[in-house]
């Protein structure tokens, strides 16, 4: 058995090499190394293995399961922006945003995080069915007390009146390799960053996932909300795999002891206020 393991280990690699001289289509060597198996993925070395192919479903669509840990948009929105984009707050919601204190951030007080801001703890997309036409994505927070988004892929429309969620109601649909998710129906309490960027219950979202290679997903997202923004802007984050991990039990709840050491002003450019 470890003979024929490591022969086919050989085989993968060998198909990997021929992949990046073109002589192998990588969409299909990419099939081939996701029925390899979990286990046989800690035979590469991590850096090459984050740089093949992206592995895809059953029906073709790229899979994007696994567990991911985001590179920024916790920080500061601004520092996703595309090139031309600007943040532009109405009066009223810049006000709201300079009163702010960092302690208040409803995530340093085990609240959720909301879209597209995603807590700097690993979390999971997980899809159903396993086999067939994807109906649901589901992601898996470790950070965001424990909490998961879910996302209907199997038609449906906006609800005409949605009750007011952290997550808000997300329906997706495909446009070739890319997964549109367009939601609405968010409640105006979590903040979209540690800098105290502020939203109203206007707030509608589309964003675009792409898995770039093995471990790359990308995320470009809309904002569009004209009760607290002049003019909708774009901000594009990646996120990386990291093979071998897991989620874990966290309870933010729990000995919570965060919040009365946070001091001034939220953030800016990354920092969560200043801590005694």
């Amino acid at each position: 058995m470890k003979y024929f393991l490591l022969v086919f280990v050989a085989l993968v690699y060998a198909s990997f090499l021929n992949a990046q001289e073109g002589a192998v289509d990588p969409d299909e060597y990419a099939r081939i190394f996701s029925r390899a198996g979990g286990d046989l993925l800690t035979q590469v070395p991590e850096d090459e293995l984050l740089q093949m192919p992206a592995p895809r479903l059953p029906d073709g669509k790229p899979d994007f399961s696994g567990i991911w840990v985001d590179t920024g948009s916790h920080r500061d929105i601004r520092v996703g922006l595309l090139e031309g984009e600007e943040v532009v707050l109405l009066p009223e919601a810049q006000a709201l945003m300079d009163s702010r204190l960092a302690k208040d951030d409803p995530e340093a007080n085990c609240l959720p995080t909301g879209v597209p801001r995603i807590a700097p703890f690993p979390w999971r997309i997980v899809h159903a069915p396993m086999s067939g036409p994807v109906t649901h994505f589901y992601f898996l927070f470790e950070g965001n007390v424990h909490s998961y988004r879910q996302i209907f892929m199997d038609g449906r429309e906006h609800p005409e009146d949605p009750d007011p969620t952290w997550y808000g109601h997300s329906i997706g649909y495909w446009e070739g390799d890319v997964l549109v998710v367009d939601t609405v129906g968010f409640n105006d309490r979590f903040w979209f960053d540690f800098a105290g960027h502020p939203h109203s219950t206007q707030l509608h979202t589309v964003e675009r996932f792409e898995r770039i290679n093995y471990g790359t997903l990308r995320k470009t997202v809309t904002i569009i909300d004209p009760g607290a923004y002049e003019k909708p802007f774009t901000v594009q984050f990646d996120s990386t795999l990291r093979p071998g991990w897991d989620i874990m039990e966290y309870v933010c709840n729990e000995n919570n002891q965060d919040v009365e050491h946070i001091v001034g002003p939220p953030g800016q450019g990354g920092n969560q206020g200043g801590r005694l």
